[in-house]
């Protein structure tokens, strides 16, 4: 079983900060791409960033030059430092990850999600 399990959410006010913890646990024989996204009220899930096993990484425009991902491969935790936050960054965030259970077989995996509210 893998399971993913995430930290951080929370009332920030516009311009704050926030920063997003996902690990992954279970068994792991290898983690490949790892990412966030966030679902708004009445909107579908969106991709806002996802990192390679080797640090590459993939912002959507909205959030490109405020929100950072990063990861601990040691520790099988992905990142998503958050600033300059907007109301319309407003949405629940979920990470997923591609988990390789053996050299030939991987699934995605998500978290349970957790709520960010940017409001004054």
């Amino acid at each position: 079983q893998v399971q993913l399990v995430e930290s951080g959410g929370g009332l920030v006010q516009p311009g704050g900060s926030l920063r997003l913890s996902c690990t992954t646990s279970g068994s792991i024989f290898s983690i490949s791409r790892m990412g966030w996204y966030h679902q708004a009220p009445g909107k579908e899930r969106e991709l806002v960033a996802s990192i390679s096993i080797s640090g590459g990484t993939n912002y959507a425009p909205s959030v490109k030059g405020r929100f950072t991902i990063s990861r601990d491969n040691a520790e099988n935790t992905v990142y998503l430092h958050m600033n300059s936050l907007k109301p319309e960054d407003t949405a629940v965030y979920y990470c997923n990850a591609v988990v390789f259970t053996s050299t030939s077989s991987s699934v995605t995996y998500w978290g349970q999600g957790t709520q960010v509210t940017v409001s004054s």
